[in-house]
């Protein structure tokens, strides 16, 4: 991807989640959306799993495919991926729903909400609170909310609709000025994701450089570029209480396996 095409991909992302939201809505209006809601989110457990789960408390990822590295794994199966990770200890699981640029489905979070009880992270481009709705409705118990993709306003009224949802809301920052509006906005959950999401480049000294401004009495995850036990201690050092990990393990022929040999390592 060149320098010039960079700059719009999270606005084109964005753009696509939002107009998608909009045709799924018409198909299937709020009020019947939140009629058939049987799922009860369960935030508090979500949040619980990342600060006292026992270490190290990774949230392992299902996603197919990703706009950096093309599809990931030909042989997709989000549910038998969450039950290898459950039986691997992982403290959540991250769930892709983004079709355009991800392969994502919501039938993913409902499969996967169907096969394990481990807390569930819908990940998507949260911009509506139409899709916080569905979050709730398809099993997820905390949504990704990307400070980048919204003003600190929209932030904040999508995060305390969650939480009204009993939704947790981890909230994903890039940079100082976005840690600041994320803290401003309530944000009780922050992860920093050291993965730019207009260039795609991965500079884990991002994650470094902001663990230090992070109050610890917000629940901290590191995202993005993980791969080995060293990390792990490194950002556990730098007081970071979480792990996000995706493409490390989904990858890789038996992701259980590879989520328990990275927590042994």
């Amino acid at each position: 991807m060149t320098s010039t095409q960079a700059p719009d991909l999270l606005a084109t992302i964005v753009a696509a989640a939002r107009t998608a939201a909009a045709d799924r809505e018409r198909v299937r209006p709020l009020e019947r959306l939140i009629a058939e809601q049987a799922h009860r989110p369960s935030g508090a457990a979500f949040a619980a799993a990342l600060r006292a789960g026992p270490a190290p408390r990774i949230i392992a990822e299902c996603k197919r495919r990703s706009p950096s590295k093309g599809v990931l794994r030909r042989d997709y199966d989000p549910a038998a991926h969450a039950r290898a990770y459950a039986a691997a200890g992982a403290a959540a699981i991250s769930v892709l729903t983004e079709p355009t640029f991800f392969d994502g489905d919501l039938s993913h979070l409902a499969a996967v909400r169907a096969a394990v009880s481990t807390p569930l992270l819908r990940k998507d481009f949260i911009v509506t609170e139409y899709q916080v709705h569905e979050a709730a409705v398809y099993g997820a118990d905390a949504v990704l909310l990307i400070a980048a993709a919204l003003d600190q306003p929209q932030l904040r009224d999508l995060r305390e609709q969650a939480a009204s949802l009993g939704l947790a809301s981890l909230v994903e920052v890039h940079t100082a000025a976005e840690l600041e509006s994320a803290l401003a906005s309530g944000a009780e959950i922050v992860g920093v994701n050291s993965r730019n999401l207009r260039t795609l480049s991965v500079d884990m000294e991002v994650a470094a450089a902001l663990a230090a401004s992070i109050p610890k009495n917000v629940i901290s995850v590191a995202e993005s570029g993980i791969r080995s036990g060293d990390d792990i201690r490194r950002f556990s050092q730098l007081g970071f209480d979480a792990f996000l990990v995706g493409e490390r393990l989904i990858t890789q022929p038996d992701p259980g396996a590879a989520l328990e040999a990275l927590r042994a390592s």
